[in-house]
């Protein structure tokens, strides 16, 4: 059986309510300096940062740049199913190196992982799935779902 990745501690963490809306405040602005935090918070700028160190240090926040397709011009966002014969790990490789995909999951169901996709338009969507994705060996059968809009935390879009 395939590992999918390397194996991850899964140690629980429990967030008082401080420490949610420290997280609140990173998802709005992952560069919100840490004095402005504190001051929405109650907290000092630094008791803030050793807050979020405390977090980084236990895996439960990642900082990381997010890079907005749309301003890029890749405007049409996908999931893509994919289900696998033989290597599913060999596969997840290599869409990751497909530049249109920014995250493989591993999944159960009906596919063995989904490829998030953004690609500039239709045209560049299909070109990517006949031509890339659809022709990596192990591909079996894949299902596009065109994403309208998004809800949550960091949102761009609505639904359509």
């Amino acid at each position: 059986m395939a590992k999918h990745g390397p194996p991850r501690a899964r140690r629980q963490v429990v967030l008082d309510d401080t420490a949610r809306r420290i997280i609140d405040e990173l998802r709005a602005d992952g560069r919100r300096p840490y004095a402005a935090i504190g001051n929405a918070v109650g907290l000092s700028e630094a008791a803030v940062r050793q807050r979020v160190q405390r977090l980084v240090d236990s895996g439960l926040l990642r900082i990381v740049a997010v890079v907005d397709q749309d301003r890029l011009g890749h405007t049409r966002r996908a999931l893509v199913g994919v289900r696998v014969e033989g290597d599913v790990d060999a596969v997840a490789a290599a869409l990751t190196e497909l530049d249109e995909v920014s995250r493989v999951l591993f999944t159960t169901g009906s596919f063995d992982v989904l490829a998030e996709v953004a690609c500039r338009d239709d045209e560049h969507l299909l070109d990517l799935l006949g031509k890339h994705i659809r022709r990596l060996p192990g591909v079996v059968v894949t299902e596009t779902f065109v994403v309208l809009g998004e809800s949550g935390p960091g949102a761009r879009h609505g639904p359509a």
